[in-house]
């Protein structure tokens, strides 16, 4: 029986690839991408030939079975992201239950992850956290909000650029404009930042500079 490697790359700066990351991407029998163009310029930049095929939350459900029964046949296969951690936010929970239920060995790589500088950056409690990841766009986003104003444990967010402010200004209206916010963009790049104030306050600073990149929200829970 073959094995399925879950292999994080580099949100940004390439250098956070670590050595046996490129190891076992060279030696595995296929690599399961979720964006083969994208992916194929990290293989390119590390000398990695192994054969690609897309693996992405549109065809996920469909392929799963016919990659368990590859990997059970005796095929190694690794699976990366668009960048970060497999399955955090990105396709892999589906894969990694399907071989957890076949029996198949699962060996998950440590590397880069978004919310861990993110966290550690915001000067927050961190003993303590929770991740919340996107929250709903529309049904259930009330809900989750009204929950989460009680939340006493640090809590954070992947938001895109285009609705950062509306979910900041629904921080202020749930949670309180002087709750402590901290927004940490384009990690790992190299115009990186982290904007740390009230709901309030970090909400007017991007009214007036509208933000770009990757982003992560962290939000210190409820005294």
């Amino acid at each position: 029986m073959g094995k399925l490697f879950l292999v994080p790359t580099p949100i940004g700066n390439l250098d956070d690839m670590t050595f046996r990351a490129v190891k076992v991407l060279k030696e595995v029998d296929t690599i399961l991408a979720e964006d083969t163009r994208n992916s194929g310029k990290l293989l390119k930049h590390f000398d990695i030939g192994t054969h690609m095929q897309s693996h992405h939350m549109h065809n996920e459900h469909k392929t799963v079975d016919h990659i368990v029964e590859r990997i059970k046949s005796g095929e190694n296969i690794a699976l990366i992201s668009d960048a970060g951690t497999p399955a955090i936010s990105d396709p892999g929970f589906l894969l990694t239950r399907a071989c957890v239920e076949a029996g198949i060995e699962v060996d998950c790589l440590p590397g880069a992850t978004a919310f861990v500088p993110a966290l550690v950056n915001s000067g927050f409690p961190n003993d303590k956290f929770i991740f919340e990841g996107f929250l709903p766009v529309k049904k259930g986003r009330q809900t989750r909000l009204n929950l989460l104003a009680e939340e006493t444990r640090t809590m954070i967010f992947y938001e895109s650029p285009h609705k950062l402010l509306k979910t900041l200004k629904h921080f202020s209206e749930y949670f309180g404009e002087d709750r402590p916010v901290s927004v940490s963009r384009e990690i790992t790049k190299l115009h990186e930042e982290t904007i740390r104030g009230t709901a309030a306050e970090v909400l007017q600073h991007y009214t007036k500079k509208p933000p770009k990149g990757e982003i992560v929200i962290v939000v210190k829970g409820k005294s």
